[in-house]
């Protein structure tokens, strides 16, 4: 493919994609299909001479999309939101275009200054503390990594290492297997999944602590945990809080859970991985109120804040915590302008990375504070609604409504509650998926599309009634 074929075939794309984002309402939320059915509609093998660009065209229908789930579609209720903006698919198009590895300043300075420079624009959008900002001129900033779970892992090896220096200054004969295996880390019992498996990459142990019946962990549970735990000769080490669990939405007191974190000499690690866009908005900032007691802080602009996947937002009050973790400095990566910004090679797990803060560059420009904070607004306001219909009908309780999703379930039985979510998605229209907590199993909704309307959120209600109707009467 030339530089003219180029040219003709990608107008044609995007083309396609605005028509598959603009018409994506008419599909269906989740793909009918059986595992394996892709490899029944390709050859066996790579083709030996060139195929044309009509017929690869041609298969994105015939092969790909019938296997697609549309995150995209306002018919999409599942998981958490995935972000997605004309404006951050073009800064993709740009970044894959340099194809740039932005390791080093030198490898690419723009990719690493453009980072430097947004990450400060969203700290101050966050209000976050100046301690967290490069412009502070202290020894704080932000990476873009790739995932909240990258962000975690990165924070846990990094508080690891932090930890080990300190224990061999104090007791330089201990054996690194010896004090990795005495280390301990404190997450909720809500916390993600991706908090637990951090842990077991690092080898340390996790200890899940029980919340309260709303899914929120307090500072006395932490208390508690690290005071045991240092009777039997264990060293807390890091303590991940969330705000916004992928549960219920729920909310670590930070407010409490902080100063028991510096009182023990831990790392606190905050990931605010969904809710954190929201704290954008006036109203919804208090609950980051405590993030001043943090080590580090993580959310991610690719779900609820237009950037597209991949994007996750990460400060740290020291950044030299995290390259004391990762730092290994070969000649063939060294520069002559090394220090004067950062070496972002040193901030996270991969040595390569996208020039991905292009896309965040566009979004923030294109939309404007005002403009994301009205987005997060609409959303919140179609939960509310989608709420008010739950309460109306009394065969239905909440269990909890936060931001964007609504938690809810038919009185009756945990049982009920499955066969009502497995008629649901069998159906097709829309798609959800179910949550437990405390023993209660239950549904939740989330306002995942950016093109959600008031109309979608009633059309998907009106799903719910007709499967409930249905179960009730077979039942």
């Amino acid at each position: 493919m030339d530089a003219d074929e180029f040219r003709r075939h990608g107008r044609e794309m995007i083309d396609y994609v605005a028509n598959y984002l603009e018409t994506i309402r008419l599909r269906r939320p989740f793909p009918d299909v059986k595992p394996g059915y892709l490899r029944e509609l390709v050859p066996d093998e790579a083709p030996q001479d060139p195929e044309q660009w009509k017929d690869i065209f041609k298969d994105i229908e015939g092969i790909i999309m019938p296997g697609v789930t549309h995150w995209h579609s306002p018919q999409f209720h599942a998981y958490f939101p995935t972000a997605n903006s004309y404006p951050a698919i073009l800064g993709d198009i740009l970044s894959d275009a340099i194809g740039c590895i932005g390791f080093t300043w030198a490898s690419s300075p723009a990719c690493t200054e453009l980072e430097v420079v947004m990450m400060d624009w969203l700290g101050k959008m966050l209000k976050l503390p100046d301690e967290f900002l490069f412009c502070s001129g202290g020894n704080g900033g932000g990476v873009i990594q790739g995932t909240a779970s990258e962000a975690t892992l990165v924070a846990l090896l990094s508080a690891r290492t932090t930890a080990m220096i300190k224990i061999k200054k104090d007791s330089p004969d201990m054996e690194d297997g010896m004090i990795i295996s005495k280390l301990v880390a404190y997450c909720s019992d809500q916390s993600h999944s991706s908090v637990e498996r951090a842990a077991l990459i690092g080898v340390v142990k996790m200890n899940k602590l029980e919340t309260d019946e709303d899914g929120v962990l307090h500072g006395m549970a932490l208390q508690n945990a690290i005071a045991a735990d240092k009777e039997k000769g264990l060293i807390p080490f890091f303590f991940c809080a969330t705000l916004g669990t992928t549960i219920s939405c729920a909310f670590d007191k930070i407010t409490e859970l902080g100063p028991v974190c510096t009182n023990a000499g831990i790392w606190m690690h905050i990931d605010a991985a969904y809710a954190g866009s929201a704290f954008i908005c006036p109203q919804f900032r208090p609950l980051l109120d405590g993030v001043e007691h943090a080590t580090s802080f993580n959310f991610n602009p690719h779900k609820w804040l237009q950037v597209n996947f991949d994007c996750s937002a990460m400060w740290v009050k020291d950044k030299r915590l995290v390259s004391e973790a990762f730092e290994v400095d070969p000649l063939y990566l060294k520069h002559e302008n090394q220090g004067k910004m950062p070496d972002y090679r040193h901030w996270h797990i991969p040595l390569g990375r996208r020039f991905r803060s292009l896309k965040l560059w566009f979004v923030l420009r294109m939309y404007g504070q005002k403009g994301l904070q009205q987005c997060i607004m609409k959303d919140v306001n179609l939960a509310k609604d989608f709420e008010s219909y739950v309460k109306a009908d009394q065969r239905f309780e909440i269990i909890n409504t936060s931001m964007g999703l609504v938690c809810f379930r038919l009185q009756g039985d945990n049982d009920t509650n499955e066969r009502l979510l497995k008629a649901i998605n069998d159906e097709g229209r829309i798609h959800l998926v179910p949550s437990k907590m405390k023993g209660k199993y239950f549904l939740r909704f989330a306002v995942c599309a950016s093109r959600t309307n008031l109309g979608d959120v009633k059309f998907a209600w009106q799903v719910i009634q007709d499967a409930t109707e249905n179960l009730l009467k077979e039942t």
